[in-house]
């Protein structure tokens, strides 16, 4: 299985909110859905968030896609987690762990994973984030908890550990929770989150690009990174 490719042994999704981007990976088989973002969205330039939802969910129906409420009490959010939930079967929505005034949402996590509403669990960074959610998605409909690994590495901690008993946590819960690695930084990060077993990547156009290069010859990179240097040099004219 180790010698599978990658995106037989991990789901790959799309992270962002471009629609012709999201469009492109659309027609490309090896990402399995898609997630966006409030901050990915006001990047993108989008004003309007129902109508860009509405526009994306036209042409990606048959593959699941998160969109986050931006609310920050809990009973807004629970409002616009009810119509995000409407908007089709593909649906998932995005709830935060937490508000700004860090107060937990385990409590509106159970309440509409009960209800039926599918979740994506995001912004979680500790294993007790991890355990409380997947006590309040037990049960409940088909659900995603969104571990930030790029963050936790970020922070010179190596998350790896952490998705392992992560992913141990959430299946003792329910099997149908799903471990998704967030915030990847790199092509390796799709590799070690396949190794250990999570059920899902987040993974931006540029990392895309670089799956090509999976498995590719050592020496032949070597070879092309001196073709680089020299055919830049070359064209930048630069004399000794």
């Amino acid at each position: 299985m180790a010698n599978a490719p990658l995106w037989n042994r991990i789901k790959i999704f799309a992270d962002g909110a471009s629609l012709p981007s999201m469009l492109e990976s659309y027609r490309d088989a090896r990402i399995a859905g898609f997630t966006t973002n409030p901050t990915l969205m006001r990047k993108a330039g989008i004003s309007d968030y129902r109508a860009f939802a509405k526009e994306v969910l036209a042409s990606i129906s048959d593959r699941p896609i998160s969109f986050e409420v931006f609310a920050d009490d809990f009973s807004e959010m629970k409002r616009q987690a009810a119509e995000i939930a409407t908007w089709g079967a593909n649906v998932y929505v995005k709830i935060p762990i937490t508000n700004t005034r860090r107060e937990t949402a385990t409590a509106l996590i159970r309440d509409l994973a009960s209800g039926g509403v599918k979740l994506n669990v995001t912004a979680i960074c500790t294993l007790e984030q991890v355990r409380e959610t997947a006590q309040a998605l037990k049960g409940g409909a088909p659900s995603v908890v969104s571990v930030f690994a790029g963050r936790i590495a970020d922070t010179g901690r190596d998350p790896v550990p952490l998705m392992k008993e992560a992913l141990g946590v959430c299946r003792a819960a329910d099997a149908r929770i799903e471990l998704l690695w967030a915030s990847p930084r790199e092509l390796l990060n799709i590799v070690q989150a396949a190794d250990v077993g999570c059920d899902i990547i987040t993974v931006t156009p540029d990392l895309v690009k670089k799956l090509e290069l999976v498995g590719k010859d050592l020496a032949d990179f070597s070879l092309d990174t001196v073709q680089m240097f020299y055919k830049d040099a070359q064209a930048a004219g630069f004399k000794l």
